[in-house]
């Protein structure tokens, strides 16, 4: 039997992990025939040796076809080629299945996770940090999922920068089936996408918390950007904390749902980040001047060159959708004034007209919130 179609027979082994599937993969790399035996013997169950002799000629033929692409490749744990840090947790995948580009495991990787039901405020920093961090080498690191994953996949790619992505589910079978595309896309720039189940295999449950750990242990630290207090993103940062890793958090406005995650692991001791440099200490060896932050013009905080029309209304614009009736009740004016004056904002660019109202996308130093009744 080769070592590939052992590695895949592997794969579809449940509950095999770490050195307990190393040692089987080299035990059984020695052997010509294979028994239950002597999967008994290495501590197989019976129903994990079902599960390995269930691997058809069928598959194998898939699984064939799947590493004679070139962007294609299996990885064992006993590699060189296989990443140093997820090599150290104690739960390490020892067969990976990788798309794209190999060695961009073995960069400098930050994991960033976050809500699927992100809100404009965490959409907006969430990529802001992905792009200025990407910019400096810095490869990205998520999940796939709806959301806040894809904001960091994207928002890597669109600042030239790289970006890795774990599933929760086989290589031949994306999930979900809308990053289809940005899968894709991760891959033709330069990107790659790893997994550990077989290559056909569907999402299920528990297959998530396992991606979560290699997401963590893939990095030097976890970015949550927005989670619920019950969510998968805080499992993450718990397998970041068990491995040794940092755990950043982005803080936002009090009593939003999205934000009760963040704001319970800054509690706990997370660092509360609210520039790239907060991040960057996990990161020496990289230039630490953010020499593109003025081309964010959403995100620029001092941009003298453009008048700031009416300071103290934009000071009663939010960073969460301000309702036009709440800025002017809080500005102390008419709706029709208050109307006129936010066009000519939003013209500047300052804010941004949403469903529901404007929301702030540039922060001016000298405006002071002064007028703000809350």
């Amino acid at each position: 039997m080769s070592p590939e179609e052992l590695a895949f027979r592997l794969l579809k082994v449940n509950d095999l992990y770490g050195d307990g599937m190393l040692h089987a993969l080299s035990a059984l790399r020695q052997e010509t025939r294979i028994t239950h035996q002597m999967l008994y013997a290495l501590g197989f169950s019976i129903k994990q040796a079902e599960r390995f002799f269930a691997f058809s000629p069928a598959e194998m033929e898939a699984a064939n076809r799947w590493l004679a692409e070139s962007d294609n490749h299996l990885l064992f744990a006993d590699s060189p080629l296989y990443p140093e840090p997820l090599r150290a947790i104690s739960d390490y995948p020892a067969v990976l299945c990788v798309r794209g580009n190999l060695a961009l495991l073995h960069s400098p990787q930050l994991a960033v996770v976050g809500s699927r039901q992100h809100s404009l405020y965490g959409e907006r920093w969430g990529r802001y940090l992905c792009e200025s961090l990407a910019k400096l080498g810095i490869t990205i690191t998520s999940g796939l999922a709806l959301g806040i994953d894809g904001v960091a996949h994207r928002g890597a790619l669109q600042a030239g920068g790289s970006t890795i992505a774990v599933l929760g589910s086989g290589l031949n079978h994306i999930y979900p089936h809308r990053h289809r595309s940005l899968a894709q896309s991760i891959v033709e720039h330069g990107g790659a996408l790893v997994s550990e189940f077989p290559l056909m295999a569907t999402p299920a449950p528990y297959h998530f918390p396992r991606r979560n750990r290699i997401i963590s242990g893939l990095s030097r630290g976890v970015l949550v950007v927005e989670a619920a207090l019950r969510s998968g993103s805080l499992v993450t940062a718990r397998c970041a904390l068990e491995q040794g890793r940092e755990v950043f958090a982005i803080p936002g406005p009090l009593g939003h749902p999205g934000m009760e995650g963040p704001h319970w692991l800054i509690k706990q001791g997370a660092i509360a980040v609210t520039e790239p440099e907060d991040i960057l200490v996990l990161f020496p060896g990289l230039n630490r001047h953010l020499s593109e932050r003025a081309e964010m013009a959403n995100y620029c905080a001092d941009k003298e060159s453009v008048a700031l029309p009416f300071p103290e209304l934009l000071a009663n614009v939010g960073d969460e959708v301000t309702p036009v009736d709440v800025v002017a009740e809080r500005a102390g004016q008419p709706v029709p004034v208050t109307v006129a004056q936010l066009l000519e904002l939003e013209l500047a660019g300052w804010i941004a007209a949403v469903p529901g109202g404007y929301v702030r996308l540039r922060r001016a130093g000298h405006v002071r919130r002064t007028n703000v009744f809350v």
